[in-house]
Parts: structure tokens; C-alpha cells; sequence
């Protein structure tokens, strides 16, 4: 069973980011992968009996969990039921053959302020490059051996931080529409999956990042990735945040999609540091004007 660590003060603020993983983050953000190492450690709030808990305490909407038996690509096929409850999938997951992810933990204040404290750390950098850090949120994956999270992209800027057990993130560019056509973009931001259709030709194009309790990852904003669980049981902590630019690109891709249907040939938003202002507000305003 897993014991909280009694050096561990809840009530003190979280630290995990050295000075040398600080001036890494400083030198990529926002737009180059990365790996940096973390402090983090074996916190008690991270612990599976802790996770358990919470997973039993967030509503049905911040929990997802299935097999972890799964193809790089679901392809539009739903991932399968593991047929037992959250707390057990997760309390067991060494055996249960299974992936879940809590999601939004910062609906639990003791898990909200380990969020805020790890961000905090980043915000300076953060906030002189994007802006003003928005909507913070926090999501734990908890993975059975061998198990496989397929090919999607999320919209966050992203840092993925490995507690227990190994895993390999297959990452690829995200401003190369080979690997999340426009289309694709378009869709996801006006409602659809963001789920990726999965070809093995697509293999060569990927940067394989392995990760060790102790690392971590940045993820830009839509990049196209799968993930690889290792031979043990893993525990991985995102903490993600938005900011102006993540939104405008959104709203941007959302426009391109009213153009499409109009049947002009829109071209994709650019990356940092492009604002991609017009195209934002001319959404902003269809939205508002759709009701």
C-alpha cells in the first residue's frame, strides 16, 4: 500500500522546479518540447490510495477510465470498458490492465493548491511570454503496465510530470498539418473529438521522449501525441494552463471552419508569436451573432 511521506507539509506551498529546470523553461517556452526534472517527489496527494480517493470524490463528468490494451489509434472506435469502479481500477492497477484520468482536480482545494503552487513556480515566464496564465487545470493519469494512451492532440500548453513507473510520449510537430490536418483542428474546436486518425506512416515524423519518475515534458499547444506506458504501473501529473494566444489560435481555427464551408481554402493560424487577432475576433463576433 502506499504511505503519504511523512517530510511532506500539506499546508506548506509545493515546490518542484530548480533554478536549472526554471532557466530550461524559460529557454523553450512556448513553442519547443522539452524535458526538465522535477522535485515533486513521492507527494502523499499523489499517492494511489490518494488518487483513489479523489477519483471516487470528483463527479461522473472529471473521471475517464477503460482498458489500457489499446491500438495507437482508435480511428473512431471507442475505447473498451474495463468493467469495475474508479477507485478500484486505480487502487489495483498494477493488475486491472487499465487507464484513467482524473481531470479538472482542481475542483478539490488541497489538490487546487498544489496546482497553483507548481504553476506559480512558472508564472514569471510564463506570463512575459503569453500573457496572463488562464484557466489552470490539473490532470492525473494512472496507467497499468504496458498500457497505451492513442495518437490526439489537447489545446493546453502542457507539462507532464512522471511520479511512479515509466512511459514513452511519441510527439509530432504541430504546425504540420501531415500529422492533425486543418480539417481536423477545425472540427475539434467547434465541437468535435480530439482524437487523431492514426497511420503507421505517420511513425517517422514522431520524437520519442522517454520519461522517468523525477522528468518531466512540455507539450505546445496541439501537439500531436501517443503515449507508451512502461513495464511497472505509472503515475503522471499534467499541469496545463491557457493563455490569449492558445485562445485566439482556437477561435482562429473556429473561423477557418465557417470560411471552409463557404468554400474559400482559409490558411492555418500561425504559431507564437503570430496573434492571429483578426481571424480570433471575427469568431468571437459569428458566435455572438449565432446565439
Amino acid at each position: 500500500m502506499n504511505q503519504p511521506n511523512p517530510a511532506f507539509n500539506l499546508s506548506a506551498p509545493a515546490t518542484a522546479f530548480a533554478a536549472d529546470a526554471r532557466s530550461t523553461f524559460a529557454a523553450n517556452y512556448p513553442e519547443v518540447p522539452h524535458k526538465l526534472t522535477h522535485d515533486l517527489g513521492h507527494h502523499p496527494l499523489m499517492q494511489l490510495d490518494a488518487l483513489a480517493a479523489l477519483a471516487e470524490s470528483l463527479p461522473d463528468s472529471a473521471v475517464e477510465y477503460n482498458r489500457a490494451a489499446l491500438p495507437l489509434g482508435l480511428n473512431g472506435e471507442k475505447a473498451p470498458a474495463n468493467g469495475i469502479g474508479i477507485g478500484e481500477t486505480i487502487r489495483n492497477i498494477a493488475t486491472t490492465g487499465s487507464w484513467a484520468a482524473l481531470k479538472n482536480i482542481e475542483q478539490s482545494p488541497v489538490y487546487n493548491a498544489l496546482l497553483m503552487d507548481l504553476l506559480e513556480e512558472l508564472r514569471p515566464t510564463i506570463e512575459a511570454r503569453t500573457g496572463a496564465m488562464l484557466k489552470p487545470q490539473g490532470f492525473v493519469f494512472v496507467t497499468s503496465p504496458n498500457g497505451v494512451t492513442p495518437y490526439h492532440f489537447d489545446p493546453e500548453h502542457n507539462i507532464l510530470l512522471q511520479l511512479m513507473g515509466s512511459k514513452e510520449m511519441t510527439m509530432f510537430p504541430a504546425a504540420d498539418p501531415r500529422f492533425a490536418p486543418d480539417e481536423t483542428h477545425e472540427s475539434y474546436h467547434t465541437g468535435g473529438p480530439r482524437d487523431l486518425y492514426w497511420r503507421d506512416d505517420l511513425l517517422p515524423g514522431g520524437k520519442v521522449w522517454p520519461l522517468s519518475p523525477g522528468e518531466a515534458l512540455f507539450v505546445p499547444v496541439m501537439s500531436p501525441h501517443f503515449v507508451k506506458n512502461g513495464p511497472a504501473p505509472s503515475v503522471s501529473l499534467s499541469i496545463t494552463w491557457r493563455s490569449e494566444w492558445s485562445f485566439a489560435e482556437a477561435d482562429a481555427r473556429a473561423f477557418n471552419s465557417l470560411l471552409r464551408r463557404a468554400g474559400l481554402k482559409p490558411r492555418a493560424p500561425g504559431r507564437w508569436p503570430a496573434t492571429n487577432r483578426a481571424k480570433a475576433l471575427g469568431w468571437r463576433l459569428a458566435r455572438r451573432l449565432l446565439g
